[in-house]
């Protein structure tokens, strides 16, 4: 597996120039870049700029709105729901989470469903926003129905990401970003790139027995539960993308479940949908309706450098805080540079020849 070092400004333009060939205005395509450029930063690329191509496929199968009408349809002081109007994700998401911030300056929380929207990219961009006002961030999403319920042999539910975003003091915030699948399904396509099999637990073949093919889903397999299997907890790793997917999509009029329209261009929406679109949930909570912010601040400072000095059972070893390994890669790669797969940085000149844009 070879990578090449791309600057961040070097991405970022090119990504902006991929959203402007799709129709965005500026506005917008500088935004999703933005958030895709903020994946790669952090260390998880299956969320980055790998995702270019996707996009554009759905874009090509009029499944993605260039150009969308953006609106709250819903609301009270501190709740909303959000038509994102078959927009970018990536655009949709921001928009929402800037509502439920608004709500919580001024009433404390604030709390947006989103319906009619696609793929949204990293929860913890969204989450993050929140911590920049001394707020905590709730950021979550439903996804193409590539996993199995614990018992089941039939694609149900989606990888569910969910986000939980706490400001620190003199630390960086304290992230618990997570799929509630074994695996994303993104890191599926990097291992399918290199042509590499997946660790045994990620996925199981149409039979229901274990795999490691990297293509398992495409001859329709499914994705596993957090966990895995019952003995090692699947049923929570379950529980928690049931969670995920009652909160973005029976709460906001989005598809759940098997209807949820898949971000992979191999498997088409349902003809039969029960909502709009993909469906997300955020939230904002201002630290200081609890208590004093820096109080809060201080005592999460303590929290992290007591975790961080935990016994451990290997002395090489150390306990990491979430978080921590993301926020360490993006003070690395703003100085060193973002690493590519070459399969990846292949695809995207493909692309770019394709939409008539300058090569990487």
């Amino acid at each position: 597996m070879n990578f090449i070092t791309f600057t961040e400004e070097r991405l970022r333009n090119f990504t902006q120039n991929v959203f402007l060939k799709m129709g965005c205005s500026e506005t917008d395509a500088v935004l999703a870049a933005d958030v895709l450029l903020r994946s790669d930063l952090r260390g998880i690329d299956s969320h980055g700029v790998a995702r270019l191509s996707g996009y554009i496929r759905l874009w090509e199968k009029q499944r993605i709105n260039a150009t969308p009408n953006i609106r709250v349809v819903h609301e009270t002081p501190t709740t909303a729901t959000v038509d994102g109007d078959g927009g970018l994700g990536l655009v949709v998401a921001p928009f929402a989470m800037k509502v439920a911030i608004e709500k919580a300056r001024i009433y404390g929380t604030g709390w947006v469903a989103v319906k009619n929207s696609n793929h949204f990219g990293i929860a913890g961009y969204h989450a993050l926003m929140a911590v920049e006002e001394d707020m905590i961030g709730i950021s979550m999403t439903n996804a193409s129905p590539l996993v199995a319920p614990t018992y089941a042999n039939e694609r149900l539910l989606g990888t569910n990401p969910m986000c939980y975003a706490f400001p620190a003091g003199k630390y960086p915030p304290v992230v618990v970003d997570m799929a509630t699948s074994a695996a994303a399904n993104g890191k599926l396509e990097i291992a399918q790139r290199a042509n590499s099999p997946i660790p045994e637990g990620w996925a199981q073949d149409k039979d229901g027995k274990g795999s490691t093919n990297a293509n398992e889903l495409k001859a329709g397999g499914s994705l596993l539960p957090l966990g895995s299997d019952k003995d090692h907890g699947s049923h929570k790793g379950y529980g928690l993308s049931a969670t995920v997917d009652i909160l973005t999509a029976v709460l906001s009029g989005a598809n759940y479940g098997p209807w949820v329209p898949p971000f992979v261009a191999f498997l088409e929406p349902s003809a039969n949908p029960v909502g709009e679109g993909l469906g997300h949930f955020f939230g904002a909570m201002r630290v200081d309706g609890f208590r004093p912010a820096e109080d809060f601040k201080h005592h999460l400072d303590n929290w992290i450098e007591r975790f961080k000095g935990a016994k451990t059972v290997d002395p090489a070893k150390r306990v990491i805080i979430p978080g921590e390994p993301e926020y360490d890669f993006e003070q690395e790669r703003k100085v060193a540079g973002i690493p590519i797969i070459d399969v990846v940085v292949n695809d995207l000149n493909e692309l770019a020849d394709k939409l008539q844009i300058d090569r990487l």
